[in-house]
């Protein structure tokens, strides 16, 4: 955690701009929380009530001051069987020990393998999650009046234009003021929040949930439990980066494991589905000027007072205007400029961003778009270093000795380069293989040393290996066999 001073700046820096930012997020927040509980096939009050605690208890906690989390798809679909299987019960059990697992994966430090995420899968996440959202307002602009349309083109046009008079007051919130004051005085009949579902008129309780205490529950909730904690956490940390580089501002990752693991474990206890960081929520708290850790504790405090206390207004705004902002996130958040890069880029960054793109908006599920895109990264990242790979040899003017010099990084994708550079068949008093030049990083490699070296020595050469560094002295050290006894045998055995 920060130190006190620069935590109260976090919480108090930007007072107005963080409620009035906050107010417009908890008004998007929700319709999503209970289209999310619907997903996972719970009463929308689960959705509600867990949007209200994730968020408040992150802004604590978390790691990121400014970014939104709540009830979310990515681990609202993951719940499905189990409720359907087990109830209700078993959600929030799964919850309580998906937020232990990750309050676990923030002490081991895991927060920090997202610097292994290239930029490539961050354009590509980020692409696909603007996609997602415009997908998702489908179902409210398929067939339906036509006054739906004119009023989402409307609240386009607020959001864009309102701007250009004041940016005093979030162009967001006064598009849904706005039309809902025209929907109620002019009684349009269009859909509203009220038509997504009941909203809840009381405060959440403190409760444990009803299921037996024993070791066939734990292998019943474990595995919907990992999924959540892995999920959340990835689309959590992916989202905290995005809100970095917007706010050109640091965030501290491994914390953010730990809030979010503290939020959807007492969560679970509060009657609520697991949730993680919203990256479209998140975005229309940055665009609505929201920075600190006060604009997701009031998203959190005024979403829970208005469906408790102000619910029957609440229902009354027309979905027309949450869809409005959504398309102003959608756009908002594309990266455009990653199409024109698509002709100058390296071609195996493109073929990265489109792949995630790709992969995440056919299954639906950020976190494997991601590893999809991680993986080929790395594939691609090894390939690369190993066309750097390279190997020369100079013969001595008495025709016996012959020295090969070896350039590059010797690892699993360069050991059969290493050992074609080789010529075992020629007679020779002493081969030596110099690798001041190399570094040696896994077992594969060392490996191949041993092949070539045990070789070598099977055709009478005499083997010397000169210009280890200290990293590569080491492994080859603890791993290599060619200087133990019976290595050749063993090669000669084969």
């Amino acid at each position: 955690m920060s130190s006190l001073s620069a935590y109260r700046a976090q919480w108090f820096s930007n007072v107005r701009g963080d409620l009035l930012s906050g107010l417009v997020v908890a008004l998007a927040l929700i319709p999503e929380a209970i289209a999310f509980s619907i997903i996972a096939g719970v009463d929308p009050k689960i959705g509600l009530y867990a949007s209200f605690s994730i968020a408040v208890i992150t802004a604590i906690a978390g790691g990121r001051p400014g970014m939104i989390s709540a009830a979310t798809a990515a681990t609202a679909v993951l719940m499905v069987t189990l409720v359907r299987d087990h109830g209700l019960q078993y959600l929030l059990a799964a919850t309580v020990l998906a937020g232990l697992i990750q309050i676990g994966m923030g002490m081991l430090k895991l927060g920090n393998l997202m610097r292994f995420v290239s930029r490539s899968v961050m354009t590509g996440f980020v692409n696909a999650l603007a996609i997602l959202i415009f997908i998702a307002q489908l179902p409210e602009l398929i067939g339906v009046p036509m006054l739906t349309y004119i009023l989402v083109a409307g609240g386009l046009a607020i959001i864009y234009l309102f701007p250009m008079l004041t940016k005093a007051i979030p162009s967001p919130l006064v598009c849904i003021l706005v039309l809902t004051t025209l929907s109620l005085v002019l009684g349009f009949d269009v859909r509203t929040v009220g038509d997504m579902g009941e909203l809840p008129s009381t405060l959440p309780v403190f409760l444990i949930p009803d299921i037996p205490l024993n070791l066939e529950t734990l292998m019943i909730i474990l595995p919907y439990s990992a999924a959540v904690a892995v999920v959340g956490l990835l689309e959590s940390l992916m989202t905290a980066q995005i809100v970095d580089d917007l706010t050109d501002t640091p965030s501290d990752k491994n914390q953010e494991c730990i809030g979010q693991g503290l939020a959807n474990t007492v969560t679970g206890f509060m009657g609520g589905m697991a949730g993680c960081a919203m990256i479209g929520q998140s975005m229309i708290n940055v665009k609505s000027g929201g920075r600190g850790r006060l604009s997701c504790f009031a998203a959190g405090v005024l979403l829970l007072f208005m469906i408790v206390v102000l619910g029957d207004l609440v229902s009354q705004i027309p979905m027309a205007a949450l869809v409005a902002i959504m398309i102003m996130v959608s756009i908002g958040t594309f990266s455009w400029s990653s199409i024109k890069n698509l002709r100058t880029h390296p071609r195996s960054s493109s073929i990265v961003m489109i792949a995630t793109v790709a992969v995440v908006v056919y299954t639906h599920n950020l976190a494997i778009g991601v590893l999809v895109g991680v993986l080929l990264s790395g594939i691609f990242f090894a390939w690369k270093i190993a066309q750097l790979f390279a190997v020369s040899s100079v013969l001595s003017e008495n025709g016996r000795h012959r020295t090969y010099i070896v350039e590059g990084q010797l690892f699993f994708a360069s050991s059969d380069d290493f050992m074609a550079a080789f010529n075992f068949k020629e007679v020779l008093d002493k081969v030596t293989i110099d690798v001041s030049r190399a570094h040696i990083w896994d077992i594969s490699s060392v490996a191949a040393l041993d092949m070539a070296v045990l070789k070598f020595r099977r055709e009478g050469a005499e083997v010397e290996i000169v210009g280890l560094n200290e990293a590569s002295e080491t492994i080859v050290d603890r791993l290599a066999v060619h200087d133990k006894p019976g290595a050749l045998d063993k090669l000669m055995a084969h």
